[in-house]
């Protein structure tokens, strides 16, 4: 049985002791990315910070909303097709609601961003004296240490509790995905691997800031034909930058005396570099996440004709890497002994593949007039009701057409 179900609030981290020191200082994963090297560029990249960055926040948003939204349904396997199991306990668990305070799409939602920022994602399963599942309850990556193989040759998970002990678990208590492994336990972590690239982009993002907060040159340069005492260079220069310094002071109008004049400069060099480089930091975390750019809406290279293939791609490609990876490790950790012969978690991906309206039609038309599907499931497809008579489950075949070896008819000419 799942131990949460003794101490749920304080184990998800809402005690007032996770909220003054969420991340104890026992626990082996803080002190592995406390005592890591910053950056060259000086940032110090962890998986809150690299959050900051408004790429990788997007990447992370929409790869985790997109695994959540998705039907994750459980069947049973027939001779010949399947059923739902919704009299299956993980039923509901997985395709309403795993615990009495989060729906299946925020659990899923919050499991899918813990496994691409810390390569690691846990959930402690509460199954009753059957062994049949009653909840899942995520966990902290980061209060999570690598698992140990014990004598019997099954994994000991410790996790560190909100108020500093450790508490071991056994394998067959946790819920656990991981991401990219050398060694097949224990998930690597994209922003530990990337954090000089994540850094570089997040060096520049402070720059930028600090440029708008600091700069005090409106697009050109005060000039005057004589010589100016330090007295009066120094108060020119403390009231240009008082009236002209800063966000809030942009596109001020300036006011001159005694002869000076105004020169308007062109866009600096360094500063269109520093765009290029932004730029390109954004499609080095779309490579990092395996996303598109147009997911995280850079679409500078978007096309009509290919954004829509682009979007097909991200779902065989980009999607269907993680949800095979959450059904594969739910049939494994969820299912005992000889349920896996017979049951199995799926999600239902028909949805971000319908592609347009009438490319799906004529899909439909091929399906329907070669016999492969009825009119009831394509409308169960299209989310509408069977039709009232029946009449919609029959299978229709085309009437010319016959199996190859039966013998032709010439007409004329007899069979």
């Amino acid at each position: 049985m799942g131990f949460l179900t003794e101490t749920a609030m304080a184990l998800l981290g809402t005690t007032r002791s996770s909220l003054e020191g969420p991340l104890p200082l026992t626990s082996q994963r803080v002190i592995e990315w406390l005592a890591g090297p910053a950056t060259i560029s000086g940032a110090r990249i962890t998986p809150e910070s690299a959050l900051r960055l408004a790429a990788a926040y997007a990447a992370v948003v929409v790869i985790s909303q997109d695994v959540a939204k998705l039907p994750l349904v459980t069947y049973q396997r027939l001779d010949q097709g399947k059923v739902r199991a919704r009299q299956h306990p993980i039923y509901g668990v997985l395709h309403d609601s795993p615990n009495p305070y989060m729906t299946a799409y925020q659990f899923r939602q919050t499991m899918q961003s813990h496994v691409m920022t810390w390569g690691n994602a846990f959930a402690n399963i509460e199954r009753d004296q059957d062994g049949d599942v009653l909840g899942l309850w995520p966990l902290r990556p980061d209060h999570m240490e690598r698992p140990v193989l014990s004598k019997a040759g099954t994994l000991i998970y410790r996790y560190t509790l909100p108020d500093g002990q450790p508490r071991d678990m056994p394998q067959s208590e946790i819920l656990h995905l991981r991401g990219l492994a050398t060694d097949g336990l224990w998930g690597l972590s994209p922003i530990a691997l990337h954090r000089e690239t994540l850094g570089l982009a997040l060096a520049a993002q402070e720059y930028g800031a600090r440029v708008f907060a600091n700069d005090a040159r409106p697009g050109i340069v005060l000039m005057y034909d004589k010589r100016l005492s330090d007295t009066a260079i120094e108060r020119l220069r403390n009231t240009w930058t008082r009236e002209h310094q800063g966000l809030s002071n942009a596109a001020r109008v300036a006011v001159l005396e005694e002869g000076i004049t105004l020169q308007t400069i062109g866009f600096p060099p360094e500063d269109a570099q520093f765009l290029e480089t932004r730029q390109f930091e954004v499609q080095e975390i779309a490579r990092i996440f395996r996303v598109p750019p147009h997911k995280i809406m850079d679409l500078s290279r978007a096309t009509y004709s290919n954004i829509e293939e682009q979007a097909i791609e991200y779902v065989t490609d980009t999607l269907g890497a993680w949800l095979a990876n959450w059904e594969q490790q739910i049939n494994k950790d969820l299912l005992i002994g000889a349920e896996r012969q017979v049951f199995f978690a799926e999600h239902l991906v028909e949805a971000l593949l319908r592609g347009k309206t009438l490319e799906r039609y004529q899909a439909y038309q091929v399906a329907r007039q070669n016999g492969w599907l009825n009119a009831d499931e394509i409308r169960e497809r299209e989310n509408l009701n069977p039709i009232a008579d029946d009449s919609g489950a029959v299978y229709w075949r085309p009437a010319n057409m016959v199996p190859a070896d039966t013998p032709a008819i010439i007409p004329g000419a007899g069979a």
